[in-house]
């Protein structure tokens, strides 16, 4: 697209920012619109998987999250008897692939530093509450004050799971969710995402995740499934939650006996949503803004980078919006399908009241890796390389390191 467009990004998010950056690079004009007056990120950790790692080379950004994050080799997990039901290494798949998991705080200040970088603009504490369509297909936008903005070409809707411009609002809550913390890493389980279970009422993972900021000391995520509607008793219990928690993983007893209380924990909520077209007229959706779901496959962050490489590409390919937004939906289309429906089957084996679904997760889940080729399928679905992530262009440009390459030669996916 050889004009440069007047782009509105609604969140300052990890899909906001990295989608800023991204079209902001490409020469469009680019205003980024947030409701707090000043960003800033809601959660503990996550996983960068080889996908968001190399949507982060490209726009630039890789090394310098790589400098907070913690390297992540494997994931194991374990019942409360000890039995094994998953016990997968990133390098089974490419020498020297892995994950990176980074703090959310680490993640936010690389973006927003990328962002402020890039020539685009910032409007903070201004909540964008509606759009009016022009009549020349643009748009402006309302905020709660009942301002409304010059016009844009096209908007960007980035404002997470629960954004209320959505053009299709809706969602199926999971009736599990999680408390979690941010505590120090005391170097219990290095590389590694750790779980362990009680069937599937019951998981506490571990991850470290490195510094939240530069010379800051080394954390660990630390969090334990529960029911929301189960939060007001488990406050009531904690300590005997504590003592749970120390019989289920008895290093793990000082880590819990220094949390002060069950404050020191945040409750967090999944919905499973799906846009059908996550576009409608001059909007776009991003990220969850398009698609949330559980954290089971640790895709949600590498979903919304990717997101916005495909928007940047679309709008670099297609010489008139509409035709871009198309593009853009067709390539994401199959990847966001497939994670969306696998996190949906796989979460009640992992978080449900179901003992029949943790039975057959324990006696078949790590049977399945004996297997070579399903083995490596359930690396690819790990590391986010199911169903073709990029057109071959894409993947030519994204290979930003030799790990990506090596993937990409070690999993070729036809061009769509």
């Amino acid at each position: 697209m050889v004009r440069r467009l007047s782009l509105a990004v609604i969140g300052a998010g990890i899909a906001g920012l990295a989608a800023g950056i991204g079209l902001a690079a490409a020469g469009h004009h680019v205003t980024l619109f947030e409701r707090f007056p000043e960003a800033r990120p809601l959660g503990s950790g996550l996983m960068l998987q080889p996908t968001g790692l190399a949507a982060l080379e490209r726009i630039g950004l890789r090394g310098a999250i790589t400098a907070l994050g913690a390297r992540i080799d494997r994931l194991h997990g374990s019942t409360d008897r000890g039995a094994t039901v998953f016990d997968l290494a990133y390098a089974d798949l490419a020498p020297g692939l892995h994950a990176l998991a980074v703090h959310r705080a680490a993640l936010h200040g690389v973006l927003w530093a990328g962002f402020c970088a890039s020539g685009a603009t910032v409007e903070a504490g201004r909540a964008i509450t509606g759009i009016d369509t022009a009549s020349d297909g643009g748009a402006h936008l309302v905020d709660a004050a009942g301002r409304t903005t010059p016009r844009f070409d096209l908007v960007l809707d980035a404002s997470g799971a629960n954004s209320t411009l959505r053009p299709e609002p809706g969602g199926r809550p999971f009736a599990y969710g999680a408390v979690w913390a941010s505590v120090p890493d005391t170097g219990l389980a290095p590389c590694s995402l750790t779980q362990r279970y009680i069937a599937a009422r019951a998981m506490l993972g571990w991850l470290p995740v490195g510094q939240a900021v530069t010379g800051g000391p080394p954390l660990a995520a630390f969090f334990w499934s529960l029911k929301p509607s189960g939060h007001a008793d488990w406050s009531r219990g904690f300590d005997a939650w504590r003592d749970e928690v120390a019989t289920l993983w008895p290093e793990m007893a000082p880590v819990v006996a220094a949390l002060p209380g069950p404050e020191a924990l945040t409750l967090a909520r999944y919905t499973q949503y799906t846009a059908r077209t996550p576009f409608r007229g001059p909007l776009v959706q991003l990220g969850d803004s398009a698609h949330a779901t559980s954290p089971q496959l640790g895709q949600g962050a590498n979903a919304a980078l990717l997101d916005a490489m495909a928007l940047a590409d679309a709008l670099e390919r297609c010489d008139e919006i509409p035709a871009a937004l198309a593009d853009y939906a067709a390539s994401r289309r199959a990847h966001v399908r497939f994670y969306q429906r696998a996190s949906w089957l796989m979460t009640p084996f992992f978080q449900s009241d179901s003992a029949s679904l943790a039975w057959m997760r324990d006696r078949v889940f790590d049977r399945l890796k004996l297997v070579p080729y399903l083995r490596r399928e359930m690396i690819r679905t790990l590391a986010g390389l199911k169903t073709g992530v990029f057109r071959h262009a894409d993947a030519e440009r994204l290979a930003g390191s030799g790990n990506w390459r090596a993937l990409r030669d070690s999993n070729p996916q036809p061009a769509e």
